[in-house]
């Protein structure tokens, strides 16, 4: 039975905060240390993100459909930039370039030194003040398909620093896009497109590497850890762009703070240690 809440706690845990903007290493890492629960380990952590990654497609799947006709389609106009999303597509392929490559270059010292907890929950903070930052000064005029190469590139751009454990990947590609002076839920619908490329394939690469690994997991565990991830994510993007539409990132601001001044308090009282979890 305790097997099956733990598979439960993990798919939620997956599910909300591979969305919001709160970092999904820095919660798959405490809460089940504050359990009392052993780390679940890289191999677990890539079969259930495959639930949230599916949880995009079919949340999406009418804008990947249009993104696709756009992109094919733009070979016979031979114009890529006046349709909204040939453009997009563009943009989507482009700004997966940067984090694809960083990721390579840096892959002993993202999965080394940059996922201690200190780093997490310092991260976690500065991360917050960027996205205070962009809510103040941001404008928020441009609309989904307003958005530009150039911006677009941008964005990917700072989707790469999503490589550094904390930062919370669509926490840093939302903050872009309000710096861009993108609506809050067009920001976070491109947000999600973004991710499809690279977490797909940094998701489906993870798993290769850790196959091993899933010899001693239960598949029982895996199903049901996937399946409710796949679900609570499905929701949590839709509510999430629904609350942006009228809501600032505020609270997800305040709650990263927190959330960095909680670890490191742990880490202080000895409740956490620094490099726990490292594989």
């Amino acid at each position: 039975m305790l097997e099956i809440i733990q598979a439960i706690v993990y798919g939620v845990i997956q599910g909300i905060t591979e969305f919001l903007p709160i970092s999904s290493t820095a919660h798959l890492r405490v809460i089940p240390t504050l359990f009392g629960w052993q780390d679940i380990g890289a191999a677990y952590t890539a079969v259930i993100q495959i639930g949230t990654i599916i949880a995009v497609f079919v949340y999406f799947r009418k804008d990947i459909w249009e993104l696709i006709k756009g992109f094919f389609g733009a070979f016979k106009s031979k114009n890529f930039l006046s349709d909204s999303y040939a453009r997009l597509a563009i943009i989507i392929i482009i700004g997966t370039i940067p984090i694809s490559v960083l990721g390579v270059i840096l892959k002993k010292f993202i999965e080394g030194g940059a996922r201690g907890l200190y780093v997490i929950a310092i991260v976690a903070i500065v991360m917050a003040i960027l996205l205070w930052i962009s809510e103040k000064i941001g404008k928020r005029e441009k609309g989904f398909e307003e958005i530009t190469l150039s911006k677009g590139f941008f964005i990917g751009c700072m989707q790469a620093i999503a490589l550094i454990p904390g930062t919370s990947r669509s926490g840093i590609t939302i903050t872009a896009g309000l710096f861009a002076g993108i609506q809050r839920d067009a920001a976070a619908r491109f947000s999600f497109l973004l991710s499809i490329p690279a977490v797909t394939l940094s998701g489906f690469y993870e798993l290769y590497q850790e196959r091993e690994n899933l010899i001693g997991q239960s598949k029982l565990s895996l199903i049901i850890a996937t399946a409710v991830s796949g679900i609570v994510g499905y929701y949590c993007i839709k509510y999430f762009i629904s609350f942006l539409k009228t809501k600032s990132n505020m609270v997800f601001v305040v709650y990263r703070i927190i959330l960095g001044i909680v670890i490191l308090g742990l880490l202080y009282f000895g409740v956490l240690h620094n490099m726990d979890g490292i594989h």
